[in-house]
């Protein structure tokens, strides 16, 4: 029998699948698997470490060929050299062979080496730089520095050879310092100590060589004006050139000890004038001869970059793809005598003949004479679930799957969401001009798709642009309503003729209806701006919310006798669906008929006042069979109709809670009393149903019917049964019982929150109108009051600050809080009522979703 044609209403059909595949080429067919994608492979090694795994050596070295890779693209980054985008390649990358994976490994090995050398060369050139730089800067602010020093040595009151002589002394000007100012200071027995501090640590350098000498030093310093690049950050850091002068070596050792700790860096310089200037000469010769050096050194590294950079992007995606190979080669159990890899995978059933194709275009070009066997299996194993999905409906599926996976076959959510989540949103949201804002953004992310998915997008607008499609229903289901509603941008949209007259009364207007005309669309116009607009608008959206919330739900439960009529479990429709729809349509759906009942009758020409209907739902509970005193009934024999309706809801609770749960045992007695033996006892145990399984053997060992043969494209073809009985745990009717007690109280109980829960569609539309109301009256109506060149300017300004406060607020905020709230009712509300989601998702290997988790930028 043909497999059905897969669709998004049910996941696709899927079968288990046993690849037996020559280790010669077990390679080449997994990478030509992992282009088609399509494939979900069980590990069959799972109580095996990564470390004992068969193709563990070859991870380890393409890990080691992604790092170098890595490597090269953060040099291009700090070079600036821009990589070659992957777009740019004309070819789809296909897996090259293992002889051309080792080539690449030993280049990229290679080149890696040459860029270090170049690198530390150019860095370590760079560093000497830096140090002539500094050299030179000492060299220029040592004149001044040592000039300063001698007039603070005009009185030595101690000899010249005492080395604990104070240095410092008050200077006292009286004329005797000239002779003491022309000596040297290897005479006087003063040292000094040259060097460059940053700019940061000046302060508490001078602190502690204060309290450390005790004042015994004078010390110059002074600002470099230029900022100083480390080589090994690239960072910039401001420097100070200081000298300390102080008396005797001890001291000087102990200045030198305490520059070094505080990461000052000391240069050698002459008192000697005519020496310091031949020291100033040689530093600026070397500083040429080493720029020169730097130049070259930094166009060979660039030049090398460069050409890493034409094909960095394609080396990376090869590499990703080619350890993703081996990681599922990982997973493939080994046959020692046969030479022979075993897989396990899950696949679409109607993609098992593009495998086979597949497989034999890999084994044609192989040359090899024994064909891949595929081998498919029939098991009770949960197949997981798969939806194919396309660009407009792939988001809808995710904020499904975001909730839970599906189960397998089960009915899709994600379908009706298309239609109901942007169309809940939108009577939230509920403004035409708004919904054209929407609109317009949603359709220029669509033309512009391809550039945009392929540039480098921030994370707020990579989660918008994932979300265009359904941007674009929303803008279109807002536009919708908003004409509805008439309105846009809170004004009216006078499109057709009113069915109210504005006639003068007294002192002020009234409105008077025309008689025989309605107006053709939504809500009239004349409306907008009455003093009874929120009253009349209030009570409208309000019930209308409680009718959608009804049909909403309704809707979402007629799933459940989908489901339950698929998956061949009546009880289910019997114990769960029937009393579950007559207790909500006892009370929510007759409510929802009042409301629309009311609605029909023209109370004006009965001369009554209309009845409340909450007070009629109250009255229903606390006095069945009766009515509110001194109101009208709504209709005749009100108060019998709703007797019986709250009987048959109460009745229907004792259904929910026992009829299921003693089906089940009765079901379950039955059996054990005809000699069955139990669900899941059989004593034959198939080696593939069990996790820790090695994997059948070819030959079957009894433990199966095979058959062989060869399919029209010339692959073997095997199909076994196996396993024919369902596994199930041991039956437990208290744990049953208990669950179905849990699922009547919340199922009585959702019936009433949920029902209220609607109500945020009239709470958030109202809020939305009266935002948007607030933000026109307070900007652009007061606009209008200017007039002349002043009033133009006024004008401009002010509409630019409308315009982006509507799309900061009401667009993109408001947007977002209405969107988060159609999404509760969907995931709560309604998936509630059908929703199992107890599947397991299907993760094929495949070389795009392998990139696109981990892109090539």
């Amino acid at each position: 029998m043909a497999p059905t044609k897969d669709t998004m209403f049910r996941s696709a059909d899927m079968s288990l699948t046993q690849l037996y595949i020559s280790n010669e080429i077990g390679r080449e067919v997994v990478s030509g698997l992992g282009e088609l994608g399509v494939m979900d492979f069980r590990d069959l090694n799972s109580e095996t470490t990564a470390f004992q795994r068969t193709f563990t050596q070859e991870i380890r070295r393409l890990d080691n060929v992604e790092r170098q890779l890595r490597y090269f693209h953060s040099q291009m980054d700090k070079a600036s050299i821009p990589m070659r985008s992957i777009y740019d390649f004309n070819n789809s990358f296909t897996s090259p062979s293992a002889t051309e994976i080792d080539e690449l490994a030993d280049k990229s090995g290679h080149l890696e080496e040459r860029i270090k050398s170049l690198n530390e060369s150019y860095e370590t050139l760079k560093k000497r730089e830096v140090e002539l730089t500094e050299w030179r800067w000492v060299l220029r602010e040592a004149g001044g520095f040592f000039d300063r020093a001698r007039g603070q040595t005009e009185e030595i009151r101690h000899s010249l050879d005492d080395d604990d002589a104070p240095l410092l002394q008050d200077v006292e000007q009286n004329g005797q310092g000239e002779a003491a100012g022309d000596r040297s200071f290897s005479v006087m027995n003063i040292g000094f100590v040259a060097g460059v501090i940053p700019r940061e640590r000046i302060a508490a350098f001078e602190r502690i060589l204060w309290r450390t000498l005790r004042g015994n030093l004078y010390m110059n310093q002074s600002e470099i004006p230029e900022p100083i690049i480390n080589p090994e950050n690239n960072e910039e850091s401001s420097k100070n050139v200081f000298i300390i002068f102080a008396h005797g070596k001890e001291i000087i050792a102990k200045i030198r000890k305490i520059s070094e700790s505080m990461g000052a860096d000391l240069y050698s310089v002459d008192e000697n004038s005519e020496l310091r200037r031949d020291q100033i000469r040689e530093v600026n010769s070397r500083l040429s001869d080493l720029a020169s050096v730097l130049r070259n050194t930094k166009s060979t590294l660039d030049a090398e970059l460069t050409a890493i950079s034409r094909n960095l992007a394609a080396w990376m995606v090869i590499i990703k793809k080619e350890k993703g190979t081996y990681q599922t080669l990982n997973k493939f159990s080994y046959d020692h005598q046969r030479k022979t890899l075993i897989a396990e995978a899950w696949a679409p059933t109607n993609s098992l003949g593009l495998i086979k194709s597949t497989l034999a275009d890999v084994n044609d070009r192989a040359g090899l004479s024994v064909p891949t066997i595929v081998n498919q299996i029939k098991t009770t194993k949960t197949p997981p679930t798969y939806f194919k999905t396309n660009r407009f409906t792939l988001a809808f599926q995710t904020i499904i799957d975001a909730y839970g996976t599906i189960k397998y076959r089960e009915v899709n959510p994600a379908l009706p969401a298309i239609v109901t989540f942007p169309f809940m949103f939108a009577v939230m949201f509920g403004d035409a001009g708004h919904g054209v804002i929407l609109l317009s953004a949603a359709l220029a992310m669509i033309y512009f798709e391809r550039r945009l998915q392929r540039s480098k997008l921030d994370e707020l607008f990579s989660m918008i642009f994932y979300g265009r499609y359904i941007i674009l229903m929303m803008g279109i289901f807002s536009i919708y309503t908003g004409l509805l509603y008439c309105d846009a941008f809170s004004k009216e949209l006078p499109w057709f003729k009113s069915m109210w007259v504005w006639e003068k009364r007294g002192d002020g207007y009234g409105a008077t209806r025309v008689e025989g005309h309605t107006y053709p669309f939504g809500l009239d116009y004349r409306w907008h701006e009455t003093d009874n607009d929120l009253l009349f608008s209030n009570s409208y959206k309000m019930k209308l919310s409680i009718l959608l919330g009804w049909c909403h739900m309704t809707f979402s439960l007629m799933w459940s006798l989908v489901n339950s009529r698929y998956f061949k479990t009546p009880i289910d429709i019997w114990g769960n669906f029937v009393p579950g729809m007559i207790f909500f349509q006892s009370i929510f759906g007759y409510l929802s008929f009042t409301i629309v009942y009311k609605w029909s009758i023209d109370w004006v020409a009965r001369g009554v006042n209309p009845p409340s209907l909450l007070n009629m739902l109250i009255y229903m509970f606390l006095s069945p069979g009766t009515l509110e005193k001194g109101v009208e009934p709504l209709y005749p024999g009100q108060a019998a109709i709703q007797a019986i309706l709250v009987l048959l809801a109460l009745f229907c609770v004792p259904v929910l809670l026992f009829l299921k749960p003693f089906y089940l045992r009765w079901e379950h007695n039955k059996a054990r009393g005809l000699g069955y033996r139990g669900i899941g006892e059989s004593s034959r145990v198939s080696a593939l149903d069990g996790d820790d399984d090695e994997g059948p053997h070819l030959n079957g060992n009894g433990n199966g019917r095979e058959s062989f043969g060869d399919d029209e494209d010339g692959m073997a073809m095997i199909t076994e049964d196996i396993g024919h009985g369902e596994e199930h745990e041991e039956f437990d009717f208290g744990e049953i019982m208990i669950h179905q007690v849990i699922h009547t109280i919340e199922f009585c109980l959702n019936c009433v929150s949920h029902t209220a829960s609607y109500l945020r569609l009239w709470a958030l539309s109202l809020a939305h109108q009266r935002l948007s109301i607030v933000l026109w009256d307070m900007t652009m109506k007061n606009a209008f009051g200017f007039t002349g060149i002043p009033g133009a300017i006024i004008m401009v300004v002010v509409f630019y600050m409308w315009f982006m406060l509507t799309v900061a607020v009401l667009c993109v905020m408001e947007g977002t809080s209405a969107m988060l709230h159609s999404l509760r009712l969907h995931w709560v509300e309604a998936m509630s009522k059908h929703f199992i989601g107890d599947g397991v998702p299907f993760e094929p290997f495949s070389f795009k979703v392998l990139l696109e988790e981990d892109p090539v930028e």
